[in-house]
């Protein structure tokens, strides 16, 4: 099983750059994970969390959605939680497929690029949305972007478990 990115250039020093294009290739090491797995497969779980591969990916999808739109920009998001379900669970319904949360995935991630793009990472997130106009500290870009980056890495590993568990098939 391979990405269809590279691990960005060892040689890149802007800060910014790298972690964007960290976080372009832990998506693609995502949707790498994904490939081949059977519609079953994607929506069952073989652990005992109980969170199948395509809860995860809409989870990612979400989790982008919060700590960029509704928290670093404090834009409204109609459903900012909308990756849980009952008992405050990942959920996908069945209508959700592997191609349209990878396209939103990706588009989420475009997103994040034109917004992180050329802004200093110091930064510190809009009040309003995720982040209250209360006197508490808001994140900074750049924590925002490390906070996003570890959960795809974390997540990421998730998947080449499940996939090993599930077919056998490795990552690096």
């Amino acid at each position: 099983m391979t990405s269809s990115l590279s691990e960005p250039d060892q040689q890149l020093s802007d800060s910014n750059a790298l972690l964007l294009d960290y976080l372009d290739y832990y998506r693609s090491v995502v949707g790498a994970r994904l490939e081949g797995l059977s519609e079953a497969e994607l929506r069952v779980s073989g652990l005992p969390s109980g969170w199948s591969p395509l809860e995860l990916l809409k989870h990612l999808v979400y989790m982008e959605q919060r700590w960029l739109r509704w928290g670093f920009l404090g834009e409204p998001v109609p459903a900012p939680w909308g990756d849980r379900g009952p008992e405050d669970r990942w959920h996908v319904g069945p209508e959700e497929t592997l191609a349209d949360l990878l396209t939103a995935l990706h588009a989420g991630g475009a997103y994040t690029r034109t917004v992180a793009s050329g802004v200093p990472l110091s930064t510190v997130a809009a009040a309003g949305g995720r982040f209250p106009d209360d006197g508490t500290p808001r994140p900074t870009l750049g924590w925002i972007l490390f906070h996003v980056l570890q959960e795809y890495a974390r997540h990421a590993g998730h998947l080449d478990i499940v996939r090993e568990l599930t077919d056998g098939v490795t990552g690096e």
